[in-house]
């Protein structure tokens, strides 16, 4: 999905309010718990090389890690490099990640950044988070990724998800990712940001889904959310679910 527009540095981001010493203590310890659970949390999306894992991310948002790695078989089958995929017509990638949600949108914008990595990059994907931020189909999200994941540079990634685990948590009070970014970002050490971005998104897999979850039982939420969080999600649970 192409952005409308680009910018050549990194946006700035605006942390929604200071952190507390009290949020700070409970990331540390949140921290601590995560490791015990996930000491080496392996990468969800089956890749291979920098620009593997740069398709699987760009497909996977608004699906699910494991549709993503259903489908990647086949498209890296066809074409696992830039130059091979900047060759495919766009209706032909399209044929191949059909099962992918907003396949058309995700179709086009691989074989941009495809084109534009051999283009402008010599077919190598780069390290730098504004290179990157330019490739078609590549937002903030993507772009952290690729940086943490494939080459170790220190980022957080944050999505929806990890954005409600930081709300539930109390760790943040941002009404977007980007923010939620910032806000994690000042709460935890830069070492920890490539781990902790995995063990979150293992995390509220294993034991923090978004709907119908109990907070009180929660590993984390109940002693992170506070009372009225947990009061609140706890109405959601019992309205009447659509049959």
């Amino acid at each position: 999905m192409q952005q409308s527009s680009r910018i050549s540095t990194r946006p700035a981001l605006r942390s929604s309010r200071p952190s507390s010493a009290r949020q700070r203590d409970k990331a540390a310890r949140i921290g601590e718990l995560l490791d015990q659970l996930y000491p080496a949390p392996p990468i969800p999306l089956q890749h291979g090389d920098p620009f593997t894992l740069l398709v699987a991310v760009v497909l996977s948002a608004q699906t699910t890690d494991k549709k993503v790695n259903q489908v990647t078989p086949q498209l890296f089958a066809a074409a696992a490099t830039p130059e091979a995929l900047a060759a495919l017509p766009v209706a032909r990638i399209q044929s191949l990640i059909r099962q992918i949600g907003l396949a058309p949108q995700k179709a086009r914008a691989l074989q941009g950044l495809s084109r534009q990595l051999v283009e402008q990059h010599g077919s190598r994907v780069p390290d730098s988070f504004e290179a990157l931020y330019e490739l078609p189909g590549v937002g903030r999200k993507t772009a952290n990724v690729v940086l943490s994941q494939a080459f170790g540079r220190p980022a957080f990634a944050v999505d929806t998800h990890i954005q409600r685990l930081a709300a539930r948590w109390g760790l943040s009070r941002a009404k977007n990712a980007d923010q939620t970014e910032r806000d994690l970002c000042r709460l935890f050490p830069e070492q920890r940001w490539n781990r902790l971005h995995l063990q979150m998104i293992y995390f509220g897999r294993e034991h923090c889904p978004a709907l119908y979850h109990d907070l009180a039982a929660c590993p984390i939420c109940a002693w992170a959310a506070s009372k009225r969080r947990i009061a609140e999600e706890l109405r959601k649970n019992r309205r009447p679910r659509r049959g």
